[in-house]
């Protein structure tokens, strides 16, 4: 069976209200308080976006977010209490899509997940013969891939965003609120959180990351991708 949304979060009560809220406004959901619950239940369904605590009682959302990044790229947001950015810099480098602090309302989260729903079904319904492509870069939005110089590089769909992103505005610079704003859809997200994305994606597509030469850092105001 197919779901828009899986929830993990041993606060049953809360992953229940926030499944009846999902549901009203049409966003499928189900919800899961353990690790073994959770990747049985993966087993035998599919979901476009996975909400996960960090807090759970047999091991830490971190932990379950690894094991699911060995086997899966759908999309997962975490949810959690902890405010620390370290917190959020672990989240977001070890596969995290995006961090979401508790306290949060319902509608707050439902808009979250409906923009990325969107996003998803738009690169899906869109892209589906659509590449772009200059110099040694070719993006295939049908698939989520970059093609470097020829060799086939999958993103996760933060990461194509963002290169996107970059890629319509290349050769000149593109603010982090631009990119806050494409992105993630809000202006207001830290630093630390588009850091991790560029560091993650200059991993896949140059060189030598330390050096990149294809996307510029512009101090203080944001990036740049070279393609000339």
């Amino acid at each position: 069976m197919h779901y828009n949304c899986l929830i993990i979060d041993d606060e049953t009560d809360l992953a229940r209200a926030t499944c009846e809220y999902f549901e009203m406004f049409d966003v499928s959901c189900t919800y899961a308080d353990k690790t073994k619950t959770c990747l049985d239940f993966l087993n035998e369904n599919t979901v476009d976006i996975i909400l996960l605590d960090i807090n759970l009682s047999e091991e830490s959302g971190f932990d379950l977010c690894k094991k699911i990044r060995m086997k899966s790229d759908i999309p997962i947001l975490f949810i959690s209490a902890r405010q620390s950015d370290d917190d959020i810099l672990i989240a977001l480098n070890i596969g995290g899509d995006d961090y979401i602090k508790k306290p949060y309302t319902l509608s707050v989260l439902l808009a979250k997940v409906k923009v990325m729903l969107k996003r998803m079904s738009a690169v899906k319904e869109e892209g589906l013969s659509k590449t772009d492509e200059v110099g040694k870069l070719r993006l295939d939005e049908s698939t989520l891939c970059v093609y470097v110089e020829g060799k086939e590089v999958r993103l996760k769909a933060k990461e194509f965003s963002l290169l996107k992103c970059l890629f319509e505005h290349k050769n000149t610079i593109v603010t982090k609120e631009k990119l806050f704003d494409v992105v993630w859809g809000d202006a207001y997200y830290s630093d630390g959180t588009l850091n991790v994305h560029i560091r993650k994606l200059r991993e896949k597509i140059e060189e030598n990351p330390n050096e990149p030469k294809l996307i510029k850092t512009i101090w203080g105001t944001g990036y740049m991708l070279e393609t000339d």
